[in-house]
């Protein structure tokens, strides 16, 4: 009975082994978490996830509301890959947060547009009014570009792509801006004392809005100029030339995924391919 039971007890370990093999893994899945902000990247991430099956990889979506969180969940290891930031602002994370984490592949750039519920055009803004931004250095680098591109200020050119409010050379209308958490600057457009807030498509989606439909102003796309503003896919450093990675990041760079990004809501209309 003892060798019996030993056996017994030997086999059982085997198919443990089998069956829940490495970290993340379940009957020889190989299971790969990316976050996310929002929902607007997720249908092409669910197509990119079809595409592995036949690789025996399942993508698991975990969705972030803070930006500031998807960075240090990678950094902790509470997820594996994430996909929610452009270069721009993943430099400026590793340089304040220390973070051992680095770009492994392109995903889309998005269009960037100013909203309004007040104006029809950022042509009727008046003197003095109130223009909204996002209050993190790259998010509002870029929104204010996209405000110089509309004709309402000057900036600096020497700060290129990361300008401040302290960089505006010349104001006409005397315009405020004023910075608040990326995620609110959508809810800013019911104040009263805002006359136009400038929202990363995310939000816009989120809210039930439709980009290419609902922005007075979309600056378009400088395929040069915009390359700090290409949204990738991170990974932790020890981890970029993992193989189970690579594989996921081709997937999402296959034509399939391009059609859906190009043709299928919500990113027809607000992103582009950019790989």
């Amino acid at each position: 009975m003892k060798k019996t039971a030993l056996v017994l007890l030997a086999v059982f370990a085997a198919c443990a082994v089998i069956f829940a093999g490495p970290s993340g893994e379940k009957s020889g899945q190989t299971v790969v978490k990316i976050g996310l902000m929002g929902e607007e990247l997720r249908p092409a991430w669910t197509e990119a996830a079809r595409l592995l099956e036949k690789d025996n990889i399942r993508i698991d979506l975990v969705n972030f509301s803070d930006y500031a969180v998807p960075n240090r969940a990678l950094s902790d290891g509470d997820i594996d890959l994430n996909s929610f930031q452009h270069d721009a602002f993943l430099q400026n994370e590793i340089a304040n947060q220390k973070y051992e984490i680095t770009a492994v592949g392109n995903t889309v750039i998005f269009f960037l547009g100013v909203y309004s519920r007040k104006i029809k055009s950022l042509g009727e803004l008046k003197n003095g009014d109130t223009v909204v931004i996002m209050n993190d250095a790259t998010n509002g680098g870029r929104a204010l570009k996209v405000l110089e591109a509309a004709g309402i200020f000057v900036l600096d050119p020497a700060r290129g792509n990361t300008p401040t409010i302290r960089d505006i050379t010349s104001n006409p209308k005397n315009i405020k801006i004023v910075e608040v958490d990326a995620a609110q600057t959508w809810r800013t457009l019911e104040d009263p004392a805002v006359a136009a807030a400038v929202v990363n498509s995310n939000f816009v989606v989120d809210a039930g809005g439709v980009p290419a439909r609902d922005a007075i102003f979309i600056k378009s796309i400088d395929p040069e100029g915009d390359k700090p503003y290409i949204n990738l896919v991170a990974a932790r450093i020890k981890d970029r030339d993992n193989p189970v990675y690579k594989k996921v990041i081709a997937a999402f760079q296959s034509p399939e995924v391009a059609r859906v990004i190009n043709e299928e809501a919500p990113l027809r209309g607000i992103a582009l391919p950019a790989w």
